[in-house]
């Protein structure tokens, strides 16, 4: 993996000519996680497509920049808010799937390795339609850090697990991305209150920083600072236009 660099996404979200978000101005440290919060509609996804270099009927109109000034192309994985799994392949297959596109020979080993890490040992040769909906996302999960690259967008990566599950593949992630630059979008401010190193609660209005806990993460989820931080998130998301 090659060094993580820092980001930043400035200009308007447009999407077929109707401004999503006004006047973003996004940095994210190299190295850690940024988290982004808002309503749905407001285009986190959207940029979690950008930043990927996927095709998107929308437009950054400012840019996305990285802080060595490189290219993203080919730096960048995506773990989309749906697994995304090709229900012909198996679970391993699926992991695999990355280094079998570009042509080269796949790390059966790590992968499997990876499969156990999540909590899927046994289930390599299942395929998707025979695992439940939070198996699946911990295969995408998988799939995820098999690619390490160094830099990860991930769209509502833990949202289909059970709560002991969702913890543990949080603490997981953090250990296995670290000194990756991470860019997390997520409705749960508990999730961002534990992960984060930067966060912004984007509305159409633009995108407004968070405070976050100074402690290293994953941070604990009985830590008061973590508990504390999570209220504010609640109270930031409460207060925008419409919400309930």
């Amino acid at each position: 993996m090659s060094e993580a660099p820092a980001l930043r996404l400035s200009g308007d979200l447009v999407l077929e000519g109707r401004v999503l978000c006004r006047d973003l101005e996004l940095a994210c440290p190299a190295g850690v996680w940024t988290v982004l919060l808002g309503p749905s509609g407001v285009g986190k996804s959207t940029l979690a497509r950008l930043l990927a270099g996927l095709p998107c009927p929308a437009d950054l109109r400012g840019g996305i920049t990285a802080s060595d000034g490189a290219p993203l192309a080919g730096r960048v994985t995506l773990m989309a808010q749906t697994d995304q799994l090709l229900p012909w392949a198996d679970a391993l297959a699926n992991v695999t799937l990355g280094a079998r596109l570009r042509g080269t020979r796949p790390d059966r080993a790590r992968a499997m390795a990876l499969l156990h890490e999540v909590g899927l040992a046994g289930a390599e040769r299942q395929r998707p339609a025979t695992l439940s909906g939070g198996q699946r996302q911990r295969v995408a999960l998988a799939r995820t850090l098999m690619e390490d690259h160094a830099i990860v967008v991930m769209d509502e990566p833990f949202s289909a697990l059970d709560a002991a599950t969702r913890a543990a593949m949080q603490d997981l992630a953090a250990r296995m991305l670290t000194g990756r630059t991470v860019v997390l979008i997520t409705h749960d401010p508990l999730e961002a209150a534990r992960l984060a190193t930067r966060g912004y609660l984007m509305s159409t209005g633009g995108a407004m920083p968070l405070v976050l806990p100074a402690e290293p993460a994953p941070r604990a989820l009985s830590d008061p600072a973590t508990l504390s931080a999570q209220a504010a998130l609640y109270r930031h998301l409460l207060a925008l236009p419409g919400a309930a």
